[in-house]
């Protein structure tokens, strides 16, 4: 092989790197901004859980009612959430034997496009007297 073998084909490869890299760059971009949005969704639903739970044992005390639950969970919510779960419901059903509380709610949006969904859901028997 000659010297101006060897240049010719050192020229031929110039650039691939750059193109490697704006090949490969924007795709590690997507993939780190999804694991932050999944990262945020399990967030998301840890709350939702824990809002669902505090209602729960709100609801189901002795004197206790599902406008109870339903303040707790609020009150949870409003500390807790954030920005990270948007616009959640709640919901809380108080029974002759037993409560229900379930919160519902998104997740903050990092990736264009990506709407993710997350619940919360507690059931438990009411507490009352029995003979």
């Amino acid at each position: 092989m000659t010297l101006d073998s060897r240049l010719r084909s050192r020229c031929r490869d110039r650039g691939a790197a750059t193109a490697e890299l704006v090949l490969v760059v924007p795709l590690l971009m997507v993939l780190l901004l999804c694991i932050v949005q999944f990262a945020l969704a399990a967030h998301a639903q840890h709350i939702a859980q824990t809002a669902a739970s505090r209602a729960l044992a709100a609801a189901r005390a002795q004197d206790g009612s599902a406008a109870d639950g339903h303040a707790r969970a609020v009150a949870t919510l409003r500390l807790l959430g954030g920005r990270v779960l948007t616009q959640p419901t709640v919901n809380v059903a108080r029974g002759a034997t037993s409560v229900t509380a379930e919160v519902h709610g998104g997740v903050l949006m990092v990736v264009p496009g990506l709407h993710l969904r997350v619940a919360g859901h507690a059931t438990g028997p009411s507490e009352r007297w029995t003979r």
